[in-house]
C-alpha cells in the first residue's frame, strides 16, 4: 500500500476530502520526523512506538580503496510495534 491508497482509503471510510486526508498525514509524520529529531520518543498505546536507537561507533572498511573507515556514534528511528498489534497481524496472518 501506498501513501495515496492510504489516503483514499482513509477518505472513503470516513467521508473526510482527500486534501485533508493528505494535510493531516503530512502534518503526523512532519511532526514524527521532528520530534525524533529533538531525541523525543513518540508512544501510541495500542499502536507502537518510534523511538531512536543510538549505533554505537565503529571501524568500517573502504573495500575499493581496502583502507579503514571510522564510522562515529549516531543514532537512527526505528518503529517497535504495541503486543495488542503484533497479535493483531499475527492473527491476520495465519488465516
Amino acid at each position: 500500500m501506498r501513501k495515496a491508497d492510504l489516503v483514499n482509503q482513509i477518505s472513503e471510510k470516513t467521508g473526510i476530502p482527500k486534501v485533508d486526508v493528505l494535510v493531516t498525514l503530512e502534518s503526523m509524520f512532519k511532526e514524527i520526523k521532528e520530534s525524533l529529531s529533538k531525541g523525543e520518543n513518540i508512544y501510541i498505546r495500542g499502536f507502537g512506538s518510534f523511538i531512536t536507537k543510538k549505533r554505537a561507533a565503529k571501524i568500517g572498511r573502504n573495500i575499493k580503496k581496502n583502507i579503514a573507515v571510522h564510522i562515529p556514534e549516531h543514532y537512527i528511528p526505528a518503529f517497535k510495534p504495541a503486543k495488542e498489534f503484533v497479535a493483531e497481524v499475527k492473527k491476520t496472518t495465519a488465516e
